[in-house]
């Protein structure tokens, strides 16, 4: 009894220096870029990482969430409008990022932005009802890491896509799961070119 206690305890040991060395360090100063800012994880993840003394730019669909995110941090905290399904959006907000970083560049961005709804029974929901989520989670996605990819290689960054269980297991009908599973390739395939160091131009060539 008192072995396997002693066994325990040495696991949980283990666990939890494993689980601080994943904690990063001198992070003071990076610019990350969250969207999907207005509420929920985007929100609450644009301010433990301002408490951590990041720089935050956080991508904001209306003009409250941007509002009440300033209030509730400080200044490391910059929102731009953005909505996610709109190139031009995405395109703007990726110039407006560029000035502000520089040549420091993304430490990284944070693919957050997503909705789960309409969801229905299949033969309830039209063609326009699938791709209104899959416009959001997964085209929002693409848009968004193709248009800040050149902001990310400056700094050698990270990309991090928000997905979800409903990736890998289809759980309900309608767009949701389409588009996680969409968000799960999409990202197999990113890691591939960022492994390969392939750009633009190479990626013609072949």
């Amino acid at each position: 009894m008192w072995l396997l206690l002693l066994v325990l305890l040495g696991l949980i040991f283990l666990y939890r220096r494993y689980r601080y060395g994943l904690i990063l360090e001198n992070l003071t100063g990076k610019y990350v870029f969250i969207t999907g800012c207005d509420s929920g994880f985007g929100n609450l993840l644009a301010r433990q990482l301002d408490k951590r003394g990041i720089k935050v730019l956080a991508g904001c669909l209306t003009e409250k969430g941007a509002e009440d995110l300033k209030k509730a941090t400080s200044s490391r905290v910059q929102t731009v409008p953005l909505d996610v399904t709109n190139t031009q959006s995405v395109r703007d907000a990726a110039k407006w990022a560029s000035k502000i970083v520089g040549d420091q560049g993304l430490w990284g961005i944070v693919n957050n932005a997503g909705i789960s709804v309409p969801s229905n029974n299949t033969e309830c929901m039209t063609k326009e009802d699938f791709f209104k989520i899959i416009n959001v989670n997964l085209l929002g996605v693409v848009d968004v890491t193709i248009h800040f990819l050149p902001l990310i290689r400056k700094a050698r960054g990270r990309v991090v896509n928000v997905a979800s269980i409903a990736g890998r297991l289809t759980m309900c009908p309608g767009g949701y799961c389409l588009s996680k599973f969409g968000v799960e390739s999409f990202s197999d395939t990113l890691r591939l070119v960022m492994l390969k160091g392939l750009s633009c131009t190479q990626n013609r060539l072949h």
